[in-house]
């Protein structure tokens, strides 16, 4: 059993069961076809339904993960001289709540992302059921050619809800998919709505560290450059170190800094 799922622990199956016979009254279905996802997921167990629904299934432990998970970024956030920004969920329907109403919004401002339906709560766990996007590939899979030509779009697509006053907090390759020749944000997690100056130098300093080891150094931060001006790519520049000790982040963190020293020089 992997590290990955010890931490998010297992749901028996009669409350499994239980979800997917909720499920199937609320859309009126006769049965429900279930595929499990070993997706890099530690928050929630994912699966797909119908291959029309992806749904998140979440208990009280995956909360308690959060918690921590949280409490480390806030951590984190200290050390690259800012208050921590990143906010905990009380419990597991509040954690889906959050991502349905976090995905509405989103949509709302044209952003490219799955269709949110509900979140319902069965035996004290959380349910979110979203637009299952069936040829998807995520940021990680492109070639690096592909990399390079999305770029650019995905920085757009981040400045388009950042200046809408919303930010992702968990930018990470695995929450970058391209379906149809379009960027998809999914996963987005919770930050003070009060912090949206550092959480936007956040995202834009995790887009970077996900795009780095892909097309370079050169390339990112000149494709960030087309979106943020110098002094938002400098500010981005103060949570390179923190993002770089982050175990889902692996990238040359002196090289980008200096290319964006480059650019505001």
């Amino acid at each position: 059993m992997s590290i990955r799922r010890l931490v998010r622990g297992t749901i028996e199956w009669e409350r499994l069961e239980a979800v997917f016979e909720e499920m199937a009254r609320r859309y009126d279905q006769s049965g429900l076809r279930v595929e499990f996802l070993d997706a890099d997921n530690w928050l929630s167990t994912p699966c797909v339904v119908d291959d029309q629904w992806f749904v998140k299934i979440v208990t009280d432990q995956n909360s308690l993960v959060h918690a921590v998970f949280t409490g480390a970024r806030n951590l984190g956030a200290f050390s690259s001289g800012t208050e921590g920004f990143f906010e905990h969920f009380a419990d597991p329907m509040e954690m889906c709540e959050h991502e349905l109403e976090a995905t509405r919004r989103m949509r709302e401002i044209g952003l490219n992302v799955p269709a949110p339906v509900e979140s319902f709560e069965v035996d004290g766990m959380g349910v979110l059921v979203m637009e299952y996007l069936p040829e998807f590939r995520i940021l990680d899979d492109l070639t690096a050619e592909e990399v390079e030509r999305f770029a650019p779009d995905v920085f757009a697509a981040l400045s388009v809800m950042h200046d809408n006053r919303l930010a992702h907090g968990d930018l990470r390759g695995e929450n970058v998919l391209v379906q149809d020749g379009e960027v998809y944000f999914i996963d987005a997690t919770s930050v003070r709505e009060d912090a949206i100056e550092e959480a936007r130098s956040y995202d834009l300093a995790c887009a970077l560290a996900a795009l780095e080891p892909l097309i370079g150094a050169r390339t990112a931060v000149a494709a960030a450059a087309e979106h943020y001006s110098p002094d938002q790519l400098l500010a981005a520049r103060e949570f390179l170190d923190f993002v770089n000790i982050r175990p889902d982040h692996d990238f040359d963190a002196v090289q980008v800094k200096g290319e964006i020293e480059k650019i505001a020089a």
